[in-house]
């Protein structure tokens, strides 16, 4: 019988609005699966059928507080007939199958826009986090349609759905009534809600990438007997490295590859996959991945080329690869990846394309580039640097750096992070998280230098961003692997001043000035006392600007000289690091200058690095621990040079003083109205879109945030100018509003320090004879102060980022600018106003009133997402104030690259 057709109401309309498709995600369940969450259609009105007939009697007891073992029609028609704005549903979906649903449906309140939420999980699924990611999702959604509170109704047994909402890091207010327990919470994005997000985020992105690492079993698809080509490379790389699980080879053509029997396809394996490696031409890739989607496979590796990097019919294909892949909960690395290895001798995974991989280590490397990748792990090993994981993502289609560290950060076999980076997925969830993981293990990278989009970065900016999270930028490979050695073997300096110690004057000299060049100091240690001295150049007839005297033990240096006077350097507490030249003159056998080396550096707290004959990495002579494993803390790496290991040591110096700096909180500055902000950007946009706001518009947003343009009024013609001049108060400027009148070095465009009328008539006459326009602006004169620019621009690679600097062509053309990416914290506030090498310049000036207009501007763009631009210039610099004389903004509707609200795999 044909079930008759409901009404259309308001809240139940037959023909539903689109879902904003915003709303649409794949999302992590704790276990590192992936699920697609998006919002509920009419379409679903059949899975959401089979879904309920599915779970158990007890679990739809607990939803709907009875029996209920068909959903009504009519409950189905309301179900999959959606305003999404006061009634929202969610499902969670793997392949074709629904597998959870939330829904929130608006309460009739006066006193606050309030929703009833509710959500089941099928009950195969229960336990993986999905509840949680469920209602943050729905939240997310009723926040933008300003709900404020969710109200759920739950039996006083269901202790499981009670949990959830606690875990998921709401503060709940609990009645109960009965058998029943009535809830409430504000979904407003509090601190520490966005703290349990972060968390659960972190330990599901480092579940699906351990997932990646520690397969059970692998199968080559594309493998092949020629050890020259892809498959038959990646398929004896997995076989000699001892692979802990069963390695299946899947050629239609052959029986067997490489002695291991053959399967034509993943289907026809017999037992379990949890990791494919795809070697086959990419299009074979739609029928392999279809195979490994019926097999149930977890992860992906495609080695092939031809995707994102050929062109936008690759850049098609390479999407739709992903997002069949994750439907049905797998991870993806590549397309165009070298393959990932993980050197555990309980794992023994090597699924790479690499001739030689380091022995086990304790630093884990992630790069894009395949073949760059391969001669990475040679220079690894070659160095004798040890390795406990490596993944080379190619294209980073799906899983990135961002990932890697998530997973590296909890991972207790890895010390030290390499990255070579040639883009960034999402630069806000990148400085997060390096900001965080860098506190506990130090993160160097490397990049190409040209980042998203293909735009050639500032490098100023690079360095500024990077240093700012923590981050030991470095220019090239070998610079990689030398911060790498040092930070893998040798304890952080506790401060700049460095112990030269050798044999040959030349090359101590040379290490001397290399040292005081990087910004640290050489001290001299004085034997008998141990208490240091600073022995200035004027010793060797230098100029005293140059470098303070090192130790020369002199060519006949013994190895009992050198192991003594490296205990007095490290003993020393004037003395925060050690470097040692050993280059005798004439050969003779090295082994008792290393062994003296290492005795002497036995149990220190003080980084010691030496130019051990030259020779790069971890020499065998100075390596400690089992020689079937790569050297272990107390190893001593060596530089082919003194100015190589003077960089790598002031670069890890760099670094250990940023760690030592107590973590600041984000800079909120009293006296905000975030309401008020949004409310005129919203009207904004509906009246007028994207464009740059006039300066009264300007001015007004900029006041919601504390920040007060100097005020000034329109003038049309000379009578309203000298009312204007009355209305603010002797003296006045009267400046042209044209652009092109703001950044004139010969102010030209503006009259200053007017006291009078016929001083502002004749101004404005003046001004209109030169500028052609009638309209011009009337501002009361600011205090004289060093003029400064502050400026807000969303940067194609690190999202919004801040530039601080002084005014002036002459200072934009050096281009000393410091930047940062927002928002700012406290300290960073105060470093970004600090760090232009013209900042002395503001000795005098109320620079606390700088760091204050820096942090009000970082809590802006934070807020409002809509914010494009923003440039406040000239900022003039009083000794009691910081005035702003001008602003720009830019608003428009294309969000920033937000880390914000629901988390999301991009």
């Amino acid at each position: 019988m044909t079930e008759p057709l409901l009404p259309d109401t308001a809240d139940t309309p037959a023909n539903p609005p689109a879902p904003p498709p915003h709303w649409s995600g794949d999302v992590l369940a704790s276990d590192g699966g992936v699920v697609r969450i998006r919002p509920i259609t009419p379409d679903d009105a059949d899975a959401l059928a089979t879904f309920h007939e599915r779970l158990s009697e007890r679990t739809r007891y607990l939803r709907y507080f009875g029996p209920y073992p068909r959903i009504s029609p009519r409950d189905m028609y309301r179900t999959t007939h959606l305003d999404y704005r006061d009634r929202v549903g969610m499902v969670a979906v793997l392949g074709n199958d629904i597998i959870g649903v939330s829904r929130y449906e608006l309460l009739d309140r006066t006193d606050e826009r309030a929703a009833e939420v509710a959500f089941v999980v099928a009950d195969e699924h229960q336990g993986r986090g999905l509840g949680s990611v469920l209602l943050e999702h729905l939240a997310g959604a009723a926040a933008e349609h300003e709900i404020t509170t969710f109200v759920a109704e739950v039996l006083a047994e269901n202790e499981p759905m009670i949990t959830v909402f606690r875990d998921a890091g709401y503060q709940l207010r609990r009645s109960r009534d009965g058998a029943e327990v009535h809830l409430e919470f504000a979904i407003d994005p509090t601190e520490a809600l966005r703290t349990v997000r972060d968390a659960r985020e972190a330990a599901s992105e480092a579940r699906s990438v351990g997932n990646l690492l520690a397969p059970g079993s692998v199968a080559v698809i594309g493998a092949t007997v020629d050890p020259a080509r892809v498959g038959g490379a990646v398929f004896a790389n997995l076989l000699a490295g001892g692979f802990s699980g069963p390695v299946y080879p899947v050629n239609p053509n052959r029986q067997s590859v490489q002695g291991v029997r053959s399967y034509a396809t993943v289907r026809d394996i017999p037992d379990h996959v949890d990791l494919a490696v795809v070697a086959v031409g990419a299009p074979a890739i739609p029928s392999v991945l279809a195979d490994c989607l019926a097999k149930g496979v977890k992860g992906l590796i495609v080695l092939t080329a031809g995707f994102g990097e050929a062109g936008p019919a690759g850049l098609t294909a390479e999407r739709d690869l992903v997002a069949a892949a994750r439907g049905h909960g797998m991870r993806v690395v590549g397309p165009s990846a070298l393959g990932i290895a993980n050197t555990d001798p309980a794992v023994g995974l090597n699924a790479t394309l690499a001739p030689v991989l380091p022995e086990r280590g304790r630093i884990g490397f992630f790069c894009q580039s395949g073949p760059l990748g391969a001669a990475i792990l040679g220079e690894a090993a070659a160095r004798n640097l040890g390795l406990s994981t490596f993944v080379s993502a190619g294209n980073r289609a799906d899983v990135s750096g961002n990932d890697l560290l998530q997973y590296w950060d909890t991972a207790a076999d890895t010390e030290v992070i390499l990255l070579y980076l040639e883009s960034f997925g999402n630069p806000r969830k990148f400085s997060r998280l390096a900001r965080r993981v860098a506190r506990a293990k130090p993160i160097v990278a490397v990049s190409s230098g040209r980042l998203a989009g293909g735009v050639d970065m500032d490098r100023t900016v690079v360095r500024d961003l990077f240093a700012q999270a923590g981050i030991i930028q470095v220019e090239s490979i070998s610079a990689l692997f030398d911060c790498a050695a040092l930070l893998a073997t040798q304890p952080l300096p506790r401060g700049p001043r460095v112990a030269v110690i050798g044999n040959s004057a030349a090359l101590n000299w040379l290490a001397t000035d290399a040292v005081v060049a990087q910004g640290l100091s050489v001290q001299r240690p004085e034997r008998a006392a141990g208490r240091g001295t600073t022995v200035r150049p004027t010793e060797r007839g230098l100029n005293p600007a140059s470098a303070a005297a090192p130790i020369d033990l002199g060519p006949e240096a013994t190895p009992g000289d050198y192991e003594q006077a490296v205990r007095a350097a490290l003993d020393c507490d004037h003395v925060d690091a050690v470097m040692v030249i050993v280059a005798p003159p004439v050969p003779v056998k090295m082994d008792g200058f290393a062994d003296a080396l290492r005795t002497a550096a036995a149990r220190a707290t003080k980084p010691l690095l030496t130019t051990f004959v030259a020779e790069s990495g971890i020499p065998s002579n100075l390596a400690v621990g089992s020689p079937n494993a790569a050297p272990a803390r107390g190893s001593i790496p060596s530089y082919p040079d003194p100015e190589r290991a003077a960089a790598a040591l002031a670069m890890v110096e760099r670094y250990a003083r940023w760690r030592d700096q107590p973590p600041s909180p984000i800079a909120r500055p009293p006296g905000i109205d975030v309401d008020k902000a949004r409310h005129l950007v919203t009207d904004w946009l509906a009246d007028g879109g994207p464009r740059w706001l006039d300066d009264v518009e300007a001015a007004r947003l900029l006041a919601c945030y504390g920040i007060n343009v100097v005020a000034f009024r329109v003038a049309n013609n000379a009578d309203e100018a000298v009312a204007a001049a009355t209305e603010l108060g002797y003296p006045v400027a009267v400046k042209a509003t044209g652009e092109m009148w703001r950044q004139r070095p010969d102010l030209l465009g503006v009259r200053l320090d007017l006291w009078g009328p016929d001083a502002v008539r004749q101004a404005y006459a003046d001004l209109v004879e030169i500028c052609g326009d009638p309209v011009l602006h009337v501002q009361r004169m600011a205090a004289k102060g060093v003029g400064c620019v502050l400026r807000v621009t969303d940067d194609p690679s690190f999202g919004s980022v801040i530039a601080f600097g002084l005014s002036g062509r002459i200072i934009e053309l050096l281009g000393d600018r410091a930047y940062r990416a927002l928002p700012l914290t406290e300290a960073e506030s105060v470093a970004l106003i600090r760090a232009p090498r013209a900042a002395p310049l503001l000795d005098g000036a109320d620079t606390d009133a700088l760091v204050e207009l820096a942090q009000r501007i970082s809590a802006l763009f934070d807020d409002i997402a809509e914010l494009r631009e923003l440039s406040v210039d000239p900022v003039l610099a009083a000794p009691t104030s910081a005035e702003v004389l001008y602003a720009r903004v830019r608003i428009g509707p294309e969000p920033s690259r937000f880390d914000a609200g629901p988390r999301r795999l991009p």
